[in-house]
């Protein structure tokens, strides 16, 4: 049985993505969407599949703080691995089953560079926090000690 697709116009889209029109139609531009469909006056016509993908894409902004080319790359992976669990075949012969095993490894391989890049990045960027934290601290209980000693002073 064929899949019907309920489509949505761009303000219903944007909405349920949380996002504004300008952003799907940015998104649009830069590739991390396809072209979506169109009514005969021009409409955008968007799936629940462009909406999860939208969210797909907020969400490696805010956690991974990720670029849009980054992003864009890792929901292509996320495409590629679709298209290859959907041509898997059980009875394929071992080689080809062996040949997309080692795409897929590949895709996510490349997704896990990405976000062990940002994880390193961030694990860095923490490390220099606690280390001004720390040395505020040794400033504060310098200070401290300093203020005590005029206090028994004057």
């Amino acid at each position: 049985m064929a899949e019907i697709k309920e489509f949505l116009q761009i303000g219903e889209a944007a909405e349920k993505a949380g996002v504004s029109q300008r952003t799907l139609r940015f998104y649009e531009e830069k590739g991390l969407l396809r072209p979506p469909a169109r009514m005969e006056g021009g409409f955008r016509l968007y799936t629940e599949e462009d909406v999860r993908r939208v969210k797909q894409i907020k969400k490696l902004q805010q956690l991974l703080g990720v670029s849009l080319a980054e992003i864009k790359e890792m929901v292509e992976a996320q495409d590629t691995l679709r298209e290859i669990r959907a041509r898997f075949r059980p009875d394929a012969p071992p080689a080809e089953k062996l040949e997309q095993l080692q795409r897929a490894t590949e895709v996510v391989q490349r997704q896990y560079e990405i976000v062990r890049h940002k994880v390193d990045q961030l694990l860095e960027m923490k490390s220099q926090l606690e280390e001004w934290l720390r040395t505020f601290e040794r400033w504060r209980r310098s200070l401290e000690q300093e203020a005590a000693r005029e206090g028994q002073q004057g």
